[in-house]
């Protein structure tokens, strides 16, 4: 509630003044009862620019490390997260995870609407990513719709690693909600859960336009920490040298 005040008198008119956002599509968001919208993530601002633009709360699930970091840029992300009306995910697996999407769960069950990222994170290189089951699992245990937004240039005004956003034009297309009734009686089918959260990525891509890999984000993140770790390791290396014609190990 605090944050949907804060929308209305001070969050969204500043927004809308400094990056004058433009929309496509926004009467395919249900006028009331849950929902999820589940967009391509650009951009640590993409949970900013999409609430303003819709009439009701929307609530998102938000990986959980950005609620536990530490020291004062630690805690001021946090504030921020929890302001703008988002819930901590847990991808780790297991027991953690089930716990962060019986939440959102909820959320939906109680009639609201639920953003959530189905890559994750945030896409490395701006292309969209395959999709977690977790928006399926979602799906399909409430029977509500998923509604497909795609987020434009929002990688442009806040890239990874920069705080301070640059002020330019970001857009939104939301498409048709999507309905899975079709797969009720199977919601703990694995096949099931994949197929659904591919016709979503499908949406989304369609929408966005972006190319799309069929590999995890989080991995490709993970290659890339790998190489920069081994490319450091090697710099250090050849900034040392080597003198083969020194002396032997042991002194000779």
């Amino acid at each position: 509630m605090f944050y949907w005040v804060m929308k209305r008198l001070l969050i969204g008119p500043l927004v809308k003044m400094l990056f004058r956002p433009w929309v496509k599509g926004l009467d395919n968001i249900p006028t009331d009862g849950g929902a999820i919208l589940a967009s391509n993530h650009m951009s640590v601002s993409d949970s900013v620019f999409l609430p303003v633009e819709v009439d009701r709360p929307v609530v998102f699930l938000a990986k959980s490390e950005y609620f536990t970091g530490r020291g004062l840029k630690g805690k001021v992300t946090a504030a921020f997260f929890r302001m703008t009306n988002q819930l901590p995910m847990d991808r780790s697996g297991g027991r953690a995870s089930e716990q962060s999407l019986g939440a959102g769960e909820k959320t939906l069950l109680d009639g609201n609407l639920l953003g959530i990222y189905p890559e994750g994170t945030r896409s490395p290189d701006g292309r969209l990513y395959r999709g977690k089951l977790g928006v399926a699992k979602l799906s399909l245990a409430t029977g509500v719709p998923v509604v497909p937004v795609a987020m434009i240039g929002t990688d442009k005004v806040q890239p990874i690693g920069k705080t301070v956003p640059n002020i330019r034009r970001v857009g939104m297309i939301i498409g048709e909600p999507l309905d899975f009734s079709r797969y009720a009686g199977l919601e703990e089918d694995r096949f099931v859960q994949r197929s659904v959260t591919d016709e979503i990525m499908y949406a989304i891509m369609r929408l966005s336009g972006q190319e799309y890999a069929d590999v995890y984000a989080a991995t490709v993140k993970d290659q890339l920490v790998a190489e920069r770790k081994a490319a450091g390791a090697k710099g250090a290396r050849a900034a040392g040298g080597s003198d083969e014609s020194g002396p032997a190990p042991d002194g000779r």
